[in-house]
């Protein structure tokens, strides 16, 4: 059951792909969050849905809010999709214990072995306000986050 608008975000802490631990606590009274799931690195449509917020960074990091995207590969494997693609925000790995995050936030597809297309934009008070999920193939529409994170 993926998490619904209104709810609590569930917590968590996972290392980013530089091995840094993130915890969503940390953003808790301080930044909006938009929490990025995605199936996985050097994929076709995962790239350009990264690509696109990297070109449009400033609006998803800064002082009210942070991108945190996260997929059910290794921290190894982001650090090197990172350094390829650019990316200057967190690239969170759900590695293991395999997909438990995902599977907190209801996005995790057993029979894949990896996160859907989820996305979740929670408040400073950790709340989500507002969330899209789409299936492997279905790219995401950045300007609905644009105006999601307005609303807040």
């Amino acid at each position: 059951m993926t998490v619904a608008v209104g709810e609590k975000a569930p917590d968590f802490e996972l290392k980013d792909n530089h091995g840094r631990t993130v915890r969503l606590a940390d953003h808790r009274g301080r930044k909006n969050v938009v929490l990025l799931f995605y199936p996985f690195a050097f994929t076709g449509v995962c790239t350009g849905e990264l690509c696109a917020l990297r070109d449009e960074l400033p609006t998803f990091v800064n002082d009210e809010t942070q991108l945190l995207a996260v997929s059910n590969d290794s921290i190894h494997t982001l650090r090197v999709f990172a350094e390829q693609e650019g990316l200057e925000y967190p690239l969170l790995s759900d590695f293991w214990p395999h997909g438990e995050v995902s599977r907190a936030y209801g996005v995790f597809a057993e029979d894949k072995g990896c996160a859907v297309r989820g996305t979740f934009i929670i408040d400073k008070e950790g709340v989500v306000r507002w969330s899209v999920v789409n299936d492997l193939p279905d790219a995401r529409d950045l300007n609905e986050y644009v105006t999601a994170l307005g609303q807040l």
